[in-house]
């Protein structure tokens, strides 16, 4: 479902900042979705690392016929073994296995997140192998839907804030900060607007 805030949003960016008032103009009637539930969210960001979208899709397809229902049990159901022929690295697998074993094992509690920070949220979750930094914020953006995650480690928004920002001409880290600290606390609708900008590229995002 579309977050509630997200036409406020719009329209405070529109205001804002001449970039965005015309990207949301130029993408009317759509808007973020948030997406299925929180442990296969974090099992399909796991699987989909590091690999091309065509080939994630395959192997998560792969990876879905192999346990079933993705839940923690039926990971934890499957062996090492299967889990490498549908496709997962060995590395994969062992980051699969710890996820499962964090929600079996409740060391992550859906139901503390909604009075938890994002940088909280964010430290939950990096304590499973295999979730970095970036993958929490993707977490944060399509699942909790949090308003406002800047994912300045995100290539492609990186690449769009060059584009739309100074002429696709490189900018630092704190550049793209000091950029970025004019969409607070709608910082997710700036990113997803700057994400759907780069056309077929951004638009799996």
């Amino acid at each position: 479902m579309t977050p509630e805030y997200w036409q406020q949003a719009c329209r405070v960016l529109s205001r804002r900042d001449p970039v965005l008032r015309g990207l949301v103009k130029s993408y009317p009637g759509i808007a973020m979705q948030s997406r299925g539930d929180a442990f296969r969210t974090l099992a399909r960001a796991i699987v989909g690392q590091q690999i091309s979208v065509k080939a994630a899709e395959t192997v998560w397809l792969r990876f879905v016929a192999t346990v079933g229902a993705v839940r923690p049990i039926s990971i934890q159901a499957t062996t090492s073994q299967q889990l490498r022929a549908a496709g997962l690295s060995s590395r994969k697998v062992e980051y699969v296995q710890d996820l499962a074993r964090h929600f079996h094992d409740g060391l992550l509690d859906e139901a503390q997140w909604p009075a938890s920070s994002d940088d909280e949220i964010i430290v939950d979750l990096m304590r499973v192998k295999g979730i970095g930094r970036w993958s929490a914020e993707m977490f944060l953006i399509f699942y909790l839907a949090r308003p406002d995650v800047l994912p300045l480690d995100d290539i492609g928004l990186q690449r769009a804030i060059e584009m739309h920002y100074n002429e696709a001409g490189r900018l630092t880290r704190g550049e793209m900060q000091a950029i970025g600290n004019n969409w607070r606390p709608w910082s997710t609708v700036a990113t997803w607007y700057l994400w759907r900008s780069l056309g077929p590229a951004g638009a799996g995002k």
